[in-house]
């Protein structure tokens, strides 16, 4: 038996020292969290994504009242990017969220559904992905793409 140890890098960043282009694209993903249809949570989510065209795609989490029909602001965007230009790598995305009882104080993270579905789109352009996650307050973590987040990934090399 051996060990094997999988490690991800990610850059911490105090809010006033985020270079502007990454501080830009949160500010569109602050705007778009306050746009959350989360009537049952109250918890919202915005996400921008940066195409390689220079266009940015915003959305937010979707709730409906049988929540698996629902949809996290993550694949939102990502779906919403891909539908509008499906030939445009996504270059980075930035993540928020909106916590109206407790101001998250650390940044939030994706859930495995939208790390996958962000992976994806990696894979089919080959290209990195940067992650900007943030919360209310306190630091935001910048990953340099979405494998750093899902470090052993299910992807089309295992299908037929």
């Amino acid at each position: 038996m051996k060990t094997i140890e999988l490690t991800s890098k990610v850059i911490e960043y105090q809010r006033e020292e985020l270079p502007e282009d990454l501080a830009d694209l949160l500010a569109q993903a602050q705007v778009a969290a306050k746009k959350a249809y989360s009537p049952y949570s109250r918890f919202q989510v915005g996400a921008a994504i940066l195409l390689n065209n220079g266009v940015v795609v915003t959305g937010s989490n979707q709730e409906n009242a049988v929540y698996p029909c629902g949809l996290c602001a993550e694949r939102t965007t990502a779906f919403s990017a891909s539908a509008q230009y499906p030939e445009v790598p996504f270059s980075k995305i930035a993540i928020t969220a909106i916590n109206p009882d407790e101001p998250l104080s650390i940044p939030v993270s994706p859930c495995g559904s939208c790390r996958q579905v962000l992976f994806e789109y990696e894979q089919k352009f080959n290209q990195p992905i940067e992650v900007i996650l943030s919360g209310q307050t306190g630091p935001i973590y910048v990953f340099h793409c979405v494998g750093d987040l899902l470090p052993y990934t299910f992807h089309a090399g295992f299908l037929p």
